[in-house]
């Protein structure tokens, strides 16, 4: 089933996706709730440093949830009429769930968790715009743990992006607009 107001955007590293994810939810005169699916890791301070280039970048005013792990119950508690929830990334919410921070590695995908978010996305009330990597152009990665990453990713973004009445790709900036 589509969702009438699920936008869905993908694209590569650095492609403009959650300036464009942000500029849709801003336009949209809705309040406005940013679902971060990041885990800081103290040690990464590269990345520490991306994840406050976005901080900076969004008003003030908008609500910040964080949802490494549980993204169906988030996106269910705060999905509402009048409202927009943004969900930035699908990219990191699975390296958490495939990659858990206490080291440990799952048997497979985390069936449970994606059932829920599928869930979720089935039923959503107000617009939702949700955000991840397109990594599955290049090769078929040599390992199998990555391979396991780029297939999980690429199921996910197909079915997210079929149950979504908008579907944009970001590359260098530009939407290049494929559903909706």
């Amino acid at each position: 089933m589509t969702s009438p107001d699920l936008t869905f955007i993908l694209g590569g590293a650095r492609s403009g996706k959650s300036a464009f994810a942000e500029r849709i939810a801003a336009e949209s005169g809705l309040p406005v709730t940013y679902v971060a699916t990041a885990r800081i890791d103290e040690n990464d301070s590269e990345f520490a440093a991306r994840v406050a280039l976005h901080r900076e970048r969004r008003p003030a005013h908008w609500a910040l949830v964080e949802a490494p792990l549980d993204l169906g119950r988030a996106l269910r508690e705060l999905d509402r009429e009048g409202h927009v929830v943004l969900i930035d990334c699908l990219t990191l919410w699975l390296a958490n769930l495939l990659f858990p921070a206490d080291g440990t590695t799952p048997d497979g995908p985390p069936l449970q968790a994606f059932s829920a978010f599928d869930a979720a996305l089935s039923h959503v009330k107000g617009k939702v715009i949700v955000v991840s990597n397109e990594i599955g152009l290049g090769v078929v990665p040599m390992g199998s743990v990555t391979r396991l990453y780029v297939d999980e990713l690429g199921r996910l973004n197909q079915r997210v992006a079929a149950a979504s009445a908008h579907v944009t790709m970001m590359v260098a900036g530009l939407p290049l607009m494929l559903k909706g």
